[in-house]
C-alpha cells in the first residue's frame, strides 16, 4: 500500500493543472469591478475556447431565443459564473473523455456521466425549488475526475477489491482498504490544486459519504442525489455503479420525495444528449 501511495502521489502532483483562461476567469469571479473587456481580453487569447463557448451558449440547453454572436453577448446573457461553468467544463472535456481502467468505463463514458450529473443536479435544484450556488454545475462535473488518477491503480488491484465488494462493503471503501485512498479524496487533492472554491472541493470529497462531512450544504447533498440519480439510470455505473440509492439523511434533508426523482431523471437523458453533442462537435 505504500508504495502504491507514493505512486499515486506522484501522479496526482503531475495531473494537468486548469488551463490558463479558467485560472483567470475564477480569479474575477468575486471582484465587484469585473467588466466585460476584462473577460473579453482573457477569451481572446484562446480562438478555441471562443468558439466552444459560443457553441454552448446557442444550444438548446441555455435555451437562448436568439443568436449568441460574440463573447460580450454571452457574458450578459449568461453571467459571468455561468459563463465560467462553460469555459471550466470546455477545458476539462477533453482530460476526461478517455477510457478509464479499473472502472470499466469506455472512452467518453466518464465524461458522458459527469454532464448527466451536472444536468440532473441543476434539475434538481429547479424541482425541488430551492437556493443553490451556480457553482453546483462545475462540483457535479469534476466529482469523479479522481478516477483519472486511479483508474490504473484499481485496475492492477482489482481482484483485491472485488473481494472487499463481494463482502457489501462500498466502492470507496474497498478502495481505501486496498490503496489507502478514494476517488472521491483524489478528486478533492485536484481541484485544492486548482485553486477551487472549498465548497466544491468538499461536494466531491463527500459525494458518496455526504452524512460523514465535515461542512454540511446543499451542494453537497445534491452534487450526491445527482450522482446516484444517473447511477439509477445506467449514465455511467461501471464497476462501482452498485449502490443505487441516495442517503436517507440527505433525502430528508432536501425533502426529496420519489416523484421529484423521477421528473428529473426523464429530464436528465435529453438534457445530457444535447450537451454531450456540443461538445462533440466543438
Amino acid at each position: 500500500m505504500a508504495i502504491n501511495l507514493k505512486k499515486i502521489a506522484s501522479l496526482l502532483k503531475s495531473f494537468p493543472s486548469m488551463p490558463g483562461a479558467a485560472v483567470k476567469l475564477l480569479a474575477l469571479i468575486d471582484d465587484p469591478d469585473v467588466n466585460v473587456s476584462q473577460i473579453e481580453g482573457i477569451l481572446k487569447q484562446d480562438a478555441g475556447l471562443t468558439a466552444n463557448l459560443l457553441k454552448l451558449a446557442n444550444s438548446a440547453y441555455f435555451g437562448i431565443p436568439s443568436k449568441v454572436g460574440s463573447v460580450r453577448q454571452a457574458v450578459l446573457i449568461l453571467g459571468l459564473k455561468r459563463l465560467i461553468q462553460m469555459v471550466i467544463a470546455s477545458c476539462v472535456s477533453a482530460i476526461m473523455d478517455k477510457p478509464v481502467p479499473g472502472y470499466d468505463l469506455p472512452p467518453g463514458e466518464l465524461w458522458r456521466h459527469s454532464l448527466a450529473v451536472s444536468v440532473a443536479a441543476e434539475g434538481l435544484v429547479k424541482e425541488l425549488n430551492i437556493q443553490a450556488s451556480e457553482e453546483i454545475f462545475t462540483a457535479a462535473l469534476l466529482h469523479d475526475v479522481g478516477k483519472l488518477v486511479l483508474g490504473n491503480f484499481v485496475q492492477e488491484d482489482f481482484d483485491k477489491i472485488e473481494a472487499a465488494l463481494s463482502r457489501a462493503i462500498p466502492f470507496e471503501a474497498a478502495e481505501n482498504m486496498v490503496l489507502g485512498t478514494n476517488h472521491a479524496d483524489i478528486g478533492a487533492e485536484i481541484l485544492t490544486q486548482w485553486s477551487l472554491p472549498l465548497d466544491i472541493v468538499n461536494a466531491v470529497r463527500w459525494h458518496h459519504n455526504p452524512e460523514d462531512a465535515d461542512m454540511n450544504g446543499t451542494m453537497l447533498d445534491i452534487v450526491h442525489v445527482a450522482n446516484v440519480l444517473c447511477l439509477m439510470i445506467g449514465i455511467g455505473a461501471g464497476t462501482d455503479g452498485l449502490q443505487h440509492k441516495p442517503s436517507e439523511v440527505v433525502t430528508e434533508r432536501l425533502g426529496l420525495e420519489p416523484h421529484n426523482l423521477e421528473k428529473v431523471a426523464s429530464q436528465t437523458l435529453e438534457w445530457t444528449n444535447e450537451l454531450s453533442d456540443v461538445f462533440g462537435s466543438a
